[in-house]
């Protein structure tokens, strides 16, 4: 989907506000990142972002990263190793699974805003927020060119 058809479909409002309630609840950090460009493996391209974003290197290794690629109509969802550990492999691929239902009806925000909630279940129940944590940061939703 081209890009100037894809973004006014996203209500960035409701993806800063979810991030906002999942980020309040954990000492873990969920980033969003919409790429502009066209991608062969989602996967591979997440796993750079989350590495050139600095999420790999937090205290607690619990930062999650949701990747779009909407010209290429392709999309990921990573964490880092201590939340890998807490889920496995079958919480990304049910999560992605059920982020694409959403994506192939054209509810993009929807979507996006499912994938938060579910990382930000998982992050509270297994990195709770604590006192030391200090304030979570401002969430963002990052596009990237």
């Amino acid at each position: 989907m081209a890009w100037r058809f894809f973004m006014p479909k996203i209500d960035h409002g409701r993806l800063l506000e979810a991030l906002r309630v999942a980020e309040a609840r954990t000492s873990g950090e969920i980033r969003v990142i919409v790429a502009r460009h066209r991608t062969r493996d989602p996967v591979r391209e997440a796993e750079g972002y989350f590495h050139r974003l600095g999420m790999g290197g937090s205290k607690h290794r619990n930062g999650v990263l949701i990747f779009m690629a909407p010209l290429s109509r392709s999309y990921a969802v990573i964490g880092d190793t201590a939340v890998h550990q807490q889920c496995g492999d079958a919480f990304w691929s049910e999560l992605a699974q059920s982020m694409g239902g959403y994506f192939a009806r054209e509810a993009f925000t929807d979507g996006l805003v499912h994938g938060i909630e579910r990382a930000g279940e998982l992050l509270a129940r297994t990195f709770p927020r604590a006192s030391e944590d200090g304030p979570p940061a401002p969430p963002s939703a990052d596009e990237v060119p």
